[in-house]
């Protein structure tokens, strides 16, 4: 099909084809951005030139250690160049860069070492009793050790191991990079949030993380030299790509260790930070930083938000700070977000609260994706009528190679041609998605379907309320209602009767919330609610 009559000759060959890794984007920007900023932490500023010299050193460094192609190297490392360096060091080496959740407990990091098989793993000072425990808990049969002393954080080498920065002196700053020799081969290892049963190892190829980050590039129109803010966790979903994405356009990647209000102002401030990820955790506490921690400036910065649908009344209350915020939505199996709130002109000209609901919708699918839609039980696609829901299937260059070592979940997750997402949506007419519910937070009380989504947008319209999280509460009656979990503003009050009614006065009845409690939510590294915990705690109240 598509050949035509004679194509004799025209194959593929070296000049005309060359695998896709997201490794050529430093190995470009190296030459063309030499001397133009491309990391800046605190003191540390280092150029282009020096980056991928950097990156060099660790990829020679590490096949000097015996790391062979396809071997995996692990990373406990928060926000820092060390991380950055990694995303690319590790894949020049040949290597499969499997970071880690710096918040998850012994007994999950020893399983992702052992299931991933880490040959060596790059550990920050302040997480080596972390590493140190898990390689106890495995018999001591653990990947190596390389410290990563943070010392613009103030931490000290141990002492106890090879240091990150001794490892790159035995390196080699002009050493050749191992590039795939075909695109599908694996590019990273990346373990879900297991919040049910023990993560899953999700597998990227080189090619999905190419197109994900060019595509990325031309949809949010970073443009040439933007300024990016790492406040999205580099371990997660190796941060949305966005790392790999900052030198094919010439991008400052700001690292910042601590997100913090004060610490995201300092860097608009001071570096000019063009662009910025964050769940919407992240944009409350920028709404809600204390006076002494804000700073001017005088440009808009543009923010993707994921994690959890934003209320409308966070995306109303950031706007006028100088935010641009846009919706995306993805999952770890699909390299980060693969679908976007596009704003339309049409809409410029809406009252406030209009544009923040209409913001708040899920999205269209992004330019490397071939199709996400709304697919109903049979694997049909529901219609476009704004309150038909089913389960958000995705079809694309950026899905995920499918879960190591585990082919059944494998084969469930791929069925019927696409990758089913788990999560529960309609579609508008003009084709936005919308999601109402992960499947497991759906409440269903008295037979009737109550969206969690919908009821934590009522409550976030109290002026009193800084973040909430719904969740099924058991019931005799109904089966089950709604119970909220409320973290009230600094210096604000408000009772369970007051939101009750509140409440009240936005929904119906049955969508109402039957209890609040009054508590600081559980939350994730990247700042998702950990609504298990919450359902947990729902029952035995």
């Amino acid at each position: 099909m598509g050949w035509m009559a004679d194509e004799t000759g025209l194959g593929r060959n070296a000049a005309n084809f060359v695998p896709l890794t997201p490794l050529s984007f430093l190995a470009r920007a190296g030459d063309v951005f030499a001397d133009h900023t491309a990391v800046v932490y605190r003191g540390t500023r280092r150029s282009y030139s020096e980056y991928r010299a950097r990156v060099s050193r660790l990829a020679s460094a590490l096949m000097a250690r015996g790391v062979q192609p396809g071997d995996v190297v692990a990373t406990l490392l928060p926000n820092i160049p060390a991380q950055a360096e990694a995303a690319f060091g590790i894949p020049a080496a040949g290597a499969v860069l499997n970071t880690i959740n710096t918040r998850l407990d012994t007994d999950t990091v020893a399983y992702i070492f052992g299931h991933g098989q880490a040959k060596i793993a790059l550990v920050d000072t302040a997480l080596l009793p972390l590493a140190e425990a898990a390689i106890a808990e495995m018999g001591g049969r653990g990947p190596e050790i390389i410290e990563v002393a943070d010392r613009e954080a103030g931490f000290a080498p141990s002492g106890r191991y090879t240091e990150y920065e001794a490892l790159l002196k035995q390196g080699d700053p002009d050493a050749e990079w191992i590039m795939p020799q075909d695109e599908w081969e694996s590019l990273s290892l990346n373990y879900t949030s297991g919040t049910t049963g023990r993560p899953k190892g999700v597998v990227y190829h080189h090619r999905g993380a190419y197109l994900l980050a060019m595509g990325t590039a031309v949809t949010w129109a970073v443009g040439i030299r933007p300024v990016y803010l790492t406040i999205v966790p580099l371990f997660h979903c190796n941060g949305w790509c966005h790392t790999w994405m900052m030198p094919a356009v010439g991008g400052t990647l700001v690292c910042c260790r601590d997100v913090t209000a004060k610490n995201i102002y300092d860097a608009i401030a001071d570096e000019g930070v063009t662009h910025m990820g964050g769940a919407p955790i992240v944009l409350n506490s920028i709404i809600n930083a204390k006076d002494a921690d804000r700073r001017p400036f005088d440009h808009v910065v543009e923010v993707y938000t994921a994690g959890a649908p934003p209320p409308a009344a966070t995306l109303a209350a950031i706007e006028p700070l100088g935010f641009r915020v846009t919706q995306v939505y993805g999952l770890t199996e699909t390299y980060g977000h693969v679908t976007e709130c596009l704003w339309h002109d049409r809409w410029d000209g809406l009252a406030q609260g209009e544009r923040a609901s209409i913001k708040a919708r899920t999205g269209v699918l992004m330019p490397f994706m071939e199709d996400i839609t709304v697919h109903d039980e049979t694997g049909n696609p529901v219609p476009r009528d704004g309150k038909t829901v089913g389960e958000i299937a995705i079809r694309g260059n950026s899905v995920m190679k499918g879960y190591y070592k585990n082919p059944e979940a494998t084969a469930e997750a791929f069925k019927g041609g696409f990758f089913r997402s788990g999560d529960i949506a309609f579609q508008h007419e003009d084709g936005y998605i919308k999601i109402t519910d992960r499947a497991k937070d759906i409440i269903i009380s008295g037979g009737e379907n109550v969206s969690s989504v919908e009821v934590e947008g009522a409550l976030m319209h109290h002026p009193a309320v800084s973040l909430c999280s719904v969740v099924a509460k058991p019931d005799d009656k109904w089966g089950e209602v709604p119970c909220a979990f409320v973290e009230l503003k600094e210096g604000r009050t408000a009772d369970e009767a007051e939101l009750i009614a509140f409440a009240r006065e936005r929904l119906a009845g049955f969508k109402t919330p039957k209890r609040v409690v009054f508590c600081e939510l559980p939350k994730t590294s990247t700042g998702k609610v950990q609504k298990f915990e919450l359902r947990a705690r729902a029952k035995e109240l």
